[in-house]
């Protein structure tokens, strides 16, 4: 049978019901699995036999949601996590250890920020921040020895520039080492960074993969196409014995979902951020529509950037969808059928006069959630990312007048009735 579209891989993906099954995927709320013989239980803990236990290495809701999210991006396997923050820091601390050293770009989301630039940094794991607007030699000289990856978002969180994932896959191939993306804001219905070159992605499933803020989620995608083994030296903790399961290789005894294998079996078992079954439900029921939100998402954000571009009380507008836009042929190339539903945009004036349009708005939300049914707005300066300094903000893209707006899905002129009474009033 041919390869199934994305639109019935978001309805059927991962859970196939057999003779008298229940259709919809079931929550196994169960944090054990029962077994006939100890000789079963101990070849499952060898790695030697597929199979659940224990819900924080394995559950087969969860299984099957992520599943299904690696049928939408195109790859060989996937591990749900318990946030997306957990998704990039497992993404990263699979390959990187003390003494070890990655790049990433300096527009990702403030958290992120934070988590690669401070956290890692006290376990002993560096991070080099790189404007993406580099040319590619300056780029290249922040490559180390020890470095193991390239990290970056395909649009970024707040600043919605487009990442362009082809020039960086082969800068980071070309010194040996992965590229990671975060796809949350794009989704594998407008982008799909393996067909790019990409290697590794991930996303917080808490924004448009769930869609109605119903539950905390994130996901790591492994590509299967990253020669682990031709940089052995590099990546020991892949390619060579892991003493913790009686000398077992991974790349090895897995093959091409060794990257993944090993998050579980190492990082899960020692750090255990799984979601609950309950969550990887909800999380189900978001994927399968998707492909009608997403689309509904990108019309409604490109009529509100337009209006907002011609508005006099706006200062500038960065969304990739218009023709203007510095990152409009980077979108035509990944994202054709549309970006996503967030657009960045200052308004004239100070940043008391941004959170006073903010203040005066009616049904939009004001709340740290983005990439919602309902529409949203934040002021990423003093709210998100206001724990970093005005150098960070500034490395960061982050201008103090910048205000996050993540565009539902309700009717589009009532959006933008509210945001024009928002700045009749300031």
């Amino acid at each position: 049978m041919k390869k199934k579209n994305l639109e019935t891989i978001c309805i059927h993906g991962g859970w196939k019901p057999k003779k008298g099954e229940s259709q919809q995927l079931p929550i196994f709320q169960s944090t054990t699995f029962r077994y006939e013989t100890s000789d079963q239980m101990a070849r499952l803990f060898d790695l030697k036999d597929n199979g659940y236990f224990y819900t924080r290495l394995a559950n087969p809701t969860n299984d099957a949601v992520a599943q299904k999210i690696a049928a939408l991006e195109g790859g060989v396997g996937a591990v749900l996590t318990s946030s997306g923050q957990a998704a990039n820091f497992y993404a990263i601390f699979n390959i990187c250890q003390a003494g070890d050293h990655f790049i990433t770009a300096n527009t990702i989301y403030g958290g992120t920020f934070n988590l690669f630039g401070v956290t890692l940094k006290k376990l002993g794991i560096e991070c080099t921040f790189i404007d993406p607007d580099w040319d590619d030699e300056r780029i290249e000289a922040a490559f180390r020895p020890n470095t193991k990856c390239f990290f970056g978002e395909t649009i970024s969180n707040p600043g919605c520039n487009v990442f362009d994932i082809e020039r960086f896959a082969k800068i980071a191939h070309k010194h040996g080492v992965p590229l990671i993306v975060d796809n949350t804001f794009a989704t594998p219905i407008n982008c799909r960074p393996f067909e790019w070159g990409c290697d590794i992605v991930t996303h917080s499933t808490t924004k448009y993969m769930d869609g109605h803020a119903t539950q905390v989620g994130g996901v790591v995608v492994d590509s299967g196409n990253f020669p682990w083994e031709d940089y052995a030296e590099k990546f020991p903790c892949l390619c060579t014995p892991d003493e913790s399961y009686h000398g077992l290789t991974y790349t090895k005894s897995f093959g091409n979902m060794a990257y993944t294998t090993k998050l579980v079996a190492q990082l899960m078992r020692d750090l255990g951020s799984i979601p609950s079954p309950q969550n990887a439900f909800l999380l189900n029921l978001g994927l399968e529509t998707l492909h009608l939100r997403m689309p509904r998402h990108c019309e409604n954000a490109q009529k509100v950037a337009e209006w907002l571009e011609r508005n006099p009380k706006v200062g500038w507008v960065n969304f990739a969808g218009l023709p203007s836009n510095k990152y409009h042929a980077l979108a035509q190339k990944y994202l054709p059928n549309g970006t996503c539903g967030v657009i960045a945009f200052g308004l004239k004036g100070t940043k008391e006069e941004a959170i006073r349009f903010m203040d005066n708005i009616d049904f939009i939300s004001i709340v740290t959630h983005v990439a919602d049914a309902r529409t949203c707005v934040l002021h990423p300066a003093s709210h998100t990312h206001r724990q970093l300094s005005d150098e960070q903000l500034r490395e960061a893209g982050i201008a103090p007048d910048l205000v996050r707006l993540s565009v539902g899905i309700e009717n589009i002129d009532d959006i933008i009735a509210d945001l024009e009474q928002a700045m009749a009033k300031m």
